[in-house]
């Protein structure tokens, strides 16, 4: 939690993890530790878990709150550890939000709540209860309008910014680009802002932004991390090429309903013993396992070494 009393510390790739089962549901700890320890080795700038790619729908309060806390036992302070610790009820995001915290998060991603549709003044006032809990934990919001059928409007969040001292930032996982630069021209460049759309990872920092949350640091951690590195190195030319480059990459995560082709790809390499995803997610269809299996070798260059395991489990 060193990173907790200074939020804008918090920059570059932080991986979102998916969350190991084992072939018959249950957390795979084992799996779980052994990921976010690759994921340190291979440069990742922090780590997160419990956003979509970490299937937090489909798990219990109390469960992702066992893999929080390994989590930050296994990141021991190394980098941020901001991990996702919204639900659809307020009840269970203070909950897993205090859990968090202590555990020792340096911050959390609060999703905007979904299916419910609040209106902006309805978000409005479920982060600032959020945030006044927790009123010395930096708190963070995750919109994703696909996913939730609410985007959090730049009105709103230069109103939660302004209004909220631990209210620091947003990952935003919108195509509309344009609502990425509303949000920083109200609030202004204090306001840490994410990228949650992996092709836009790039383009928001020359608007900007402070990083990204990308899945495809679940499958080449060091070529996200290396291209916020040629970013603020100057080095253009290099982060347009790893940026296109993961293209194949980024193509494969979504061959079907995001993290199972991931995981598929995770198990095949040894770095997780299941492929398991629960419902109402399933492993790859055997089209898709074509399909990713193409969109591997497209981007095997961007591929991040798997150790002494890759090959099996």
């Amino acid at each position: 939690m060193r990173f907790r009393s200074d939020p804008a510390r918090i920059r570059g790739s932080l991986a979102p993890v998916i969350t190991p089962f084992t072939d018959d549901g249950a957390l795979d700890q084992q799996s779980l530790a052994r990921l976010v320890t690759w994921q340190l080795e291979q440069g990742s700038h922090g780590i997160s878990i419990g956003g979509s790619t970490g299937e937090p729908s489909a798990q219990t309060i109390a469960e992702r709150a066992e893999a929080i806390r390994l989590v930050a036992r296994t990141v021991a302070d190394r980098v941020p550890f901001v991990p996702g610790t919204g639900s659809a009820k307020l009840d269970e995001t203070l909950e897993l939000t205090a859990a968090a915290r202590d555990a020792g998060a340096d911050a959390v991603l609060i999703i905007t709540p979904y299916y419910a549709r609040p209106t902006q003044e309805a978000l409005y006032r479920w982060y600032v209860a959020v945030a006044r809990e927790f009123p010395d934990l930096p708190v963070i919001a995750y919109n994703v309008p696909s996913r939730t059928a609410v985007d959090l409007a730049p009105e709103t969040v230069a109103r939660l910014f302004t209004d909220l001292d631990n209210f620091v930032g947003i990952k935003e996982t919108t195509k509309d680009f344009e609502h990425f630069s509303r949000v920083l021209h109200r609030c202004g460049p204090e306001l840490l802002v994410w990228s949650g759309i992996e092709l836009l990872c790039l383009p928001l920092l020359a608007l900007g932004g402070a990083g990204y949350i990308s899945a495809t640091a679940n499958l080449a951690p060091a070529a996200c991390a290396a291209m916020y590195r040629a970013w603020t190195e100057g080095d253009l030319a290099e982060a347009r090429r790893i940026h296109y480059g993961l293209h194949p990459l980024v193509d494969l995560l979504f061959t079907e309903t995001n993290p199972a082709p991931a995981k598929l790809v995770l198990q095949q390499r040894g770095l997780i013993a299941s492929a398991h995803v629960r419902p109402p997610l399933i492993e790859p269809t055997e089209p898709a396992r074509v399909k990713i299996a193409e969109l591997l070798a497209e981007g095997a260059e961007f591929l991040s070494p798997a150790g002494p395991a890759e090959g099996g489990s």
